[in-house]
């Protein structure tokens, strides 16, 4: 019988790790979660109502979230990507959210081989027993290129500047955070995408996992 794949991935933002997740996803048939996407709801939803925005209500939305709410193009403007990550660096946020990503993460839909997360801790705190992980990152004027160019083809009215601004903001409060901190562990592997085309990335990774899971004895 074959073990349930958990493939951990830790990228900072715009790496091109959520593209090369769903590529996985797709070729192994893994249950995929974003979980950079919950915080970004979450910080939607004080955007929404910062009246209402406390630890009460933040664990009645997480208990009632939908993985089809995580997928709505509001999430993705700077200004929900900013206050999420302000959000992430709040320990009580983070141990709500937990609980959501171990879910899936060690109880995928029946229908699905295994997981697959991409985050900030995901190799470090959510799936420290994963069957494989990975450390995606890619330097940051190509992250910044690839996120304006993103943000361009959904009709934002956003500059490069901005842009760049904005991820170096990010990195420093991923990377600085006291709690659950961006770091790649011992045990990931580097993926640099800086000089990789999307399939040569892909097929870079596919080749890892499929030597990993052959050793495992569950390719």
């Amino acid at each position: 019988m074959r073990k349930i794949i958990k493939v951990a991935i830790d990228s900072p933002a715009a790496a091109g790790a959520g593209t090369q997740a769903k590529l996985i996803a797709k070729c192994y048939n893994l249950f995929y979660l974003d979980t950079g996407k919950i915080y970004r709801y979450i910080g939607l939803q004080k955007i929404k109502n910062q009246k209402k925005f406390n630890y009460k209500n933040i664990t009645k939305k997480i208990k009632n979230l939908k993985i089809k709410d995580l997928r709505k193009k509001n999430l993705l403007s700077n200004k929900v990507a900013n206050e999420a990550s302000i959000i992430a660096k709040d320990k009580k946020i983070r141990k709500i959210v937990l609980k959501f990503q171990k879910k899936y993460a060690y109880n995928p839909p029946k229908n699905f081989r295994g997981s697959i997360l991409d985050g900030r801790d995901i190799t470090s705190v959510i799936i420290k027993d994963a069957t494989i992980k990975f450390f995606i990152t890619a330097n940051i004027q190509v992250r910044a290129l690839r996120r304006y160019k993103e943000l361009r083809g959904l009709k934002k009215k956003i500059s490069f500047e901005d842009v760049l601004k904005s991820i170096k903001i990010r990195d420093k409060s991923d990377f600085e955070r006291t709690y659950s901190p961006l770091k790649k562990t011992k045990d990931s592997i580097l993926i640099n995408t800086s000089n990789l085309t999307k399939r040569a990335c892909f097929l870079k990774i596919k080749q890892i996992i499929d030597k990993k899971l052959k050793l495992d004895g569950n390719l």
